[in-house]
Parts: C-alpha cells; structure tokens; sequence
C-alpha cells in the first residue's frame, strides 16, 4: 500500500497551521470542484484526493495519528500486523475495559463493503460509502441486559444537512432506509430501533445509534444556524459597486449587490438564507467580502493609479 503524503497533496508544511491548512484546501476545493468541471474525471480525483487530506489534517485527532504513522511507516510496513496493534504498541492506541480496541475496524463487520476514499484513508481512520457524498461509518457498542446497542458516526455533505436527504445502508445483508430532515445539528443522534447486536443468537437486539458528522465545505461555513460564505471580488468592483453571483447550496443562484466603496472584511448579511431552526425559521446567510489587489501591473496601469492618488490629495 502506497503512503500519502497529505501535506504535499494540499501544498502545506509538516508544521502548516489549522488556518494555512484551511485557506490552502479552500483554494484547492475551488479550482477542482466538480461544479466547476462538471465531466473532468482528473479534476473529479483531484478534489477526492484534497478533500481526503483535509478530512485528516484539519482534524487535531487525525493528525496526530497520521504524523505518527509517517514517522514510522516502514515499522508499519515490516510488522505486517494491523494499524490497531500497531498504533497501540506505538503508544497512540488505547483500549476500552473489555479489552476491544476503540477505532472503527471493531464496526466493519455490520456493514457491506461499501468502497470510498483511498484504502490508505480506509485502513486507518475507517470506511465510507461509495456515495458521492462520502458517508463515513465507524463505532462501538455497549452493552444493556442482553440487547447490545451499537454506536455509529453517519458523515453527510452540508448541502444533505440544508436541503434534507436519504441514505440507505446495508446492515447483515438488510437494506435501510434512513430519512434526514432539513436543518440536522453536528453531532445530533439519529435511533434505529431494534438495528443494533444481541449477545445470544436470538436474542433481543438493541438499537442503532448514528451520530451526524457534518463534514466541512469548501465555500460555507455553518455557525449555529447561519451560514458564512467567503466572496473574493475585484478592486473595481469594490469602488464602483456591482453585481456578483453566489451560489447557495441548494443549487440555486442569486444576485448579490456589492455598494460602491465596499472594503474588503466587510459583511454582508442575507437574511432567511442560512439553516433552518425547530420552529421551521431559518438563520441568515452572512457573506463576508475579500478584495483582490490587482497585482503585475503594467507602467500605463501605475500611471492611472498614480493620477487617481493625486486627484484625491
């Protein structure tokens, strides 16, 4: 198996920050993001392979577990053992009091081969679906009486959690249907009842546990229940006013007016436009605005700038 060098994937140093690690995936997501290369398959495993090394190094947990892993993966080769015992001999595992070690490989066996990301990703930080949306499965179980409840992370595209959605999974060969409503928190426990183990063969069965994950997104970010979307526009644009074109995740697009003077930081707030709430309101769309400086200008262009400093002396 071939090790992934996730940093040289996203164009980031080994010691690269949470905020250097975000601002290169962003710009990575937006130049390889199926939207904008709608039938380039390259294109399409290039934003699988960022969005891959985003999942692990934006994640402190991951991170570690990975950095550890490069600095010994040709330990790792020669062992031939499995990452479980070989992360626990390295000092990064631990393990619950009934002795099952606690990463997703003790969960697999509910589940179909269902495919996803890289088998490098899937060998040490779980599996996930062949969806296009990456659904991600790992858990534990615990026991009550003789019924054995099983714990299970569902991960699910921001756009799934605003429009709503299906999944189906496969558990003992059975197909289910899960129905996610619009507006499901991070973190949020979905119940399947009578889906988990049971200690006896026939016994009574416990209930399945999915706990939503919602995975980050390349242009919006999700505070409570409003949402905060980065604009990138021109230095033109910004001085004279215009007109720019987002698009909001339930594919629809709409025309946002920029004032004339606009400085780049400042926000703008769109109201009903974020994720939708209990009582069936929804939180605000909030747009925070970047300028561009143009850069490599020609004499001709330093001349008007220069004219333009002196008529505002």
């Amino acid at each position: 198996m071939e090790f992934k060098d996730y940093y040289k994937i996203l164009g980031v140093d080994k010691n690269a920050t949470q905020d250097e690690i975000k601002k290169a995936y962003r710009k990575l997501a937006m130049k390889y993001h199926p939207d904008r290369n709608p039938g380039d398959k390259s294109a399409e495993e290039k934003f699988k392979e960022i969005t891959e090394a985003n999942e692990v190094l934006s994640d402190p947990e991951k991170r570690k577990k990975y950095d550890m892993l490069g600095a010994n993966w040709k330990n790792y080769q020669s062992t031939g053992r499995g990452f479980d015992e070989f992360f626990t001999n390295f000092g990064g595992g631990r393990r619950s009091q009934s002795g099952s070690f606690e990463f997703s490989h003790d969960f697999r066996d509910i589940f179909d081969n269902l495919g996803g990301f890289s088998e490098f990703f899937e060998s040490f930080f779980g599996r996930r679906s062949s969806t296009k949306e990456s659904d991600f499965f790992s858990g534990s179980t615990k026991s009550k009486s003789s019924a054995i409840d099983v714990e299970a992370d569902l991960n699910i595209t921001l756009e799934d959690a605003f429009n709503g959605c299906e999944r189906q999974i496969n558990i003992d060969g059975k197909k289910v249907k899960i129905k996610i409503n619009p507006g499901i928190k991070d973190g949020q426990k979905l119940r399947l009842k009578g889906l988990g183990r049971s200690k006896t063969p026939n016994g009574p069965k416990g209930d399945l546990y999915l706990k939503i994950h919602i995975l980050k997104h390349p242009f919006y970010e999700i505070k409570d229940n409003d949402l905060y979307f980065n604009l990138d526009i021109d230095l033109y644009t910004a001085v004279l006013g215009g007109k720019e074109t987002i698009k909001t995740l339930d594919g629809k697009k709409i025309n946002l007016t920029i004032p004339e003077g606009t400085e780049s930081g400042k926000t703008l707030r769109l109201k009903n436009l974020g994720m939708i709430n209990e009582d069936g309101t929804r939180g605000d769309l909030f747009v925070k605005v970047y300028v561009n400086i143009p850069k490599n200008l020609s004499e001709e262009e330093k001349n008007l700038f220069r004219k333009l400093r002196d008529m505002r002396k």
